[in-house]
C-alpha cells in the first residue's frame, strides 16, 4: 500500500470533526497524477518551499525598511512564525496540520518590496485598472507566475486560504481561519520587539489595560493569544478568541498603528519607498522589453501591460528594487559614490 494512503487514513482517524483531510481536498485546477509518498497538503506545502518567490521573502521589508540590524524581521521570519503560531493551534484543535502550514508558507509570497508601503503605492498606480493587493498576488504567483508560467498547481483549499488570510477575507476552512488569526497574532508581537529594537517604542509605554491581559514579554503575549484561541475554539466549526482576548488584541493594533506604522520616522521611510515603487513601475511602463524574459512571455500570452508590470515590481526584493532604481535613475559618479 502506497504510504500516502496510509497517512490519509490515519488523518481520518485522528482528525477532528471540523479539519479538512487530505483524501478530501476540492483537488487542484490541472488534475495530475498523486504522489505515492506525501498528502496533497504536503505536497503542496513542499512546493511553496522549494519556489522562487519564497526564498525571496527574506529580501523583503516587514516593518522597518532596509533596517541596520541582524535580528530584525523580513517577510520571510514573519512568514515563518505564523507557521509556527499557526501549526501549535492547529494542532491542538486536531486540526490538518499539514494545510494549516502550507497556508501560512504561502499567504505572502505575493508581498510587494517595502512591504505596505510598496503594496499601497501599487494599488495607486494600478486602481483605474483593477487595483493591487497582496493577498491576490500571491495566489496569482502560485497559480500563474511560479515555474516560468507555469505555477504551482496546488489544492483548492491551500489556494483559497491564501486567498483570505486578510481581515475582511473569509477563508473556506478552519485551518484557513487559524492562518488569518495567526497573522494578525505573529505581526503584532514581533513588530514590538522589532520597534523596541530600533528605539521607537518602550515596553513601559504599552497601556496597562493591554499588559494586564497578555503581560509584557514577547513569550507571553503569543502564548496568551494561543491559549485564549485554542480554548475558545474547542468543539466549535470557528476559530475565535474570547471577547476579551479580541478586545486587547485590537487594541494592541491599534496602540501600534499610532506608535510606530504611522510614526513621522516611519512616514518618511514610506515616502521613499513609494516614490521608487512609482518610478520603477512607470519606467517599465515605458519600457517593456527590459523586463525579464518570463514576464515577457506573459505579454505575449496576452497578459495585461499594467497587470505584467505590477508583477514585475511585485517579485523584486528590497535591495534589488533600490540598485535598479540607483542604476536607471542615479548619475553613475553619484552612484559609486
Amino acid at each position: 500500500m502506497e504510504l500516502r494512503i496510509l497517512q490519509e487514513e490515519r488523518e481520518s482517524r485522528l482528525l477532528g470533526a471540523f479539519a479538512v483531510s487530505s483524501a478530501n481536498t476540492k483537488g487542484r485546477l490541472k488534475e495530475e497524477k498523486k504522489c505515492d509518498i506525501r498528502t496533497d497538503f504536503q505536497r503542496d506545502r513542499d512546493r511553496i518551499i522549494h519556489c522562487k518567490s519564497f526564498r525571496r521573502m527574506k529580501h523583503k521589508t516587514q516593518v522597518f525598511i532596509s533596517p541596520e540590524g541582524d535580528h530584525y524581521r523580513t517577510r520571510l521570519t514573519h512568514t515563518l512564525e505564523v507557521s509556527q503560531i499557526a501549526r501549535s493551534i492547529a494542532r491542538a484543535l486536531n486540526l490538518n496540520e499539514d494545510l494549516t502550514e502550507a497556508i501560512a508558507l504561502g499567504h505572502d509570497l505575493g508581498h510587494t518590496p517595502f512591504g505596505h508601503a510598496g503594496e499601497r503605492q501599487l494599488e495607486r498606480l494600478c486602481k483605474e485598472y483593477g487595483g493591487f493587493a497582496h493577498n491576490e498576488q500571491s495566489l496569482r504567483v502560485v497559480d500563474r507566475l511560479e515555474k516560468d508560467g507555469k505555477g504551482l498547481n496546488l489544492t483548492w483549499e491551500v489556494r483559497n486560504g491564501i486567498l483570505n488570510h486578510r481581515t475582511e477575507g473569509f477563508p473556506e476552512t478552519l485551518e484557513g481561519k487559524v492562518v488569518q488569526l495567526s497573522d494578525k497574532i505573529a505581526y503584532t508581537n514581533h513588530d514590538i520587539d522589532d520597534a523596541v529594537r530600533a528605539g521607537m517604542l518602550h515596553l513601559e509605554e504599552i497601556p496597562q489595560e493591554i499588559t494586564e491581559v497578555i503581560g509584557n514579554t514577547s513569550s507571553n503575549r503569543i502564548n496568551e493569544m494561543i491559549r485564549d484561541t485554542i480554548y475558545n475554539s474547542m468543539d466549535k466549526n470557528d476559530i475565535c478568541m474570547s471577547a476579551k482576548m479580541h478586545t486587547c488584541l485590537k487594541e494592541l493594533r491599534s496602540f501600534m498603528f499610532k506608535q510606530v506604522y504611522a510614526s513621522p520616522a516611519a512616514q518618511e521611510e514610506h515616502r521613499k519607498a513609494e516614490k521608487i515603487v512609482s518610478d520603477l513601475y512607470e519606467y517599465y511602463y515605458e519600457h517593456l522589453d527590459l523586463m525579464e524574459g518570463e514576464f515577457l512571455q506573459l505579454l505575449l500570452e496576452g497578459e495585461p501591460q499594467w497587470k505584467v508590470v505590477c508583477d514585475y515590481i511585485a517579485c523584486m526584493t528590497d535591495r534589488f528594487a533600490v540598485s535598479t532604481f540607483n542604476r536607471l535613475f542615479i548619475p553613475n559618479e553619484l552612484n559609486r559614490s
